[in-house]
């Protein structure tokens, strides 16, 4: 009888430590400011030029083990005269802390652009990352931070997105 436990638990073990992958779901604030270029970022003018907007940022983060995820994140934000809405998947890394949680992330999809009832769509890609703090379910995503390129209908725009909330982990 004994054997057996210990071979169950030998077998077992392996098993349960993969079984049950961390999610993370988000919610909550972002600023996006429009067509931030380069020559503002060189100058030290980081919030020259451009147009800034005030929107929401949810995302659900599917873990295959400790470090490695994949991410879906949807944000719109409504500057004056359109509204601005991405849809992105992709990879995520992170570290588990203690209580802080650093990540980094790419991810491509798409982005919709909507004024006076008409829209078009185009191709989004953001690179960035951020931190959460928390050692419950509930932490705080204090920051984060994404570097957004877009393109619609053969133009390119860099924008820049900052989001802060809620995170609910499992």
């Amino acid at each position: 009888m004994l054997k057996i436990s210990v071979l169950l638990i030998l077998i077992c073990s392996p098993l349960a430590a993969n079984a049950a992958p961390n999610a993370t779901i988000f919610g909550g604030y972002q600023y996006t400011r429009f067509d931030y270029s380069s020559s503002n970022i060189l100058s030290g003018n980081f919030f020259g030029g451009g147009v800034g907007a005030n929107g929401w940022n949810a995302a659900v983060t599917g873990g295959f083990n400790s470090w490695l995820g994949i991410r879906a994140d949807f944000s719109a934000a409504y500057p004056s005269g359109f509204n601005f809405y991405t849809y992105t998947f992709g990879p995520e890394l992170s570290a588990h802390l203690p209580i802080v949680r650093p990540f980094v992330h790419a991810l491509f999809g798409g982005a919709k652009i909507s004024a006076g009832g008409a829209s078009t769509t185009g191709f989004d890609m953001m690179v960035g990352g951020g931190i959460d703090i928390g050692h419950s379910i509930f932490a705080w995503r204090v920051a984060q931070i994404d570097w957004m390129s877009t393109r619609f209908s053969g133009s390119d725009n860099t924008n820049i997105r900052i989001a802060t909330g809620l995170v609910l982990r499992f």
